[in-house]
């Protein structure tokens, strides 16, 4: 398991991923801070990576695009710290591996996860 760590999450999750055995890289390290998300999306989707993230935008552009990847898994939660969150992470990539190896949208909060399978789609009504 690959996982690229956006920029609005700590450096400090690359370590907690790679004790779990999973390749784990943050956007700082790789490409320009400043970028768009857009660039990072296809950034990770090009190198099988999942991308970890605070961010809703990923979750839209998702849903914009209808892709069918990369994989995003997007906190929401107020403390994103690993000491807070790591262990409820780390469940939940175990626990859903095999759809997001395949394409999911995962978002974590304090009280549930949900898990979307990608590509997401629009709501006929």
């Amino acid at each position: 398991m690959k996982i690229l760590i956006d920029m609005n999450l700590t450096p400090d999750w690359v370590e907690v991923f790679k004790k779990e055995g999973w390749q784990a890289v943050h956007w700082s390290m790789v490409g320009d801070p400043r970028t768009s998300d857009r660039t990072i999306m296809n950034w990770a989707r090009k190198n099988e990576y999942i991308v970890f993230t605070h961010d809703l935008d990923f979750g839209t552009i998702l849903a914009v695009t209808e892709a069918d990847g990369p994989s995003v898994i997007q906190v929401r939660t107020e403390d994103t710290l690993p000491l807070y969150l790591e262990k409820t992470i780390i469940s939940a990539i175990e626990q859903y591996k095999k759809v997001l190896n395949a394409g999911a949208l995962i978002v974590v909060d304090e009280h549930k996860l949900r898990v979307r399978i990608l590509p997401l789609q629009r709501e006929v009504k």
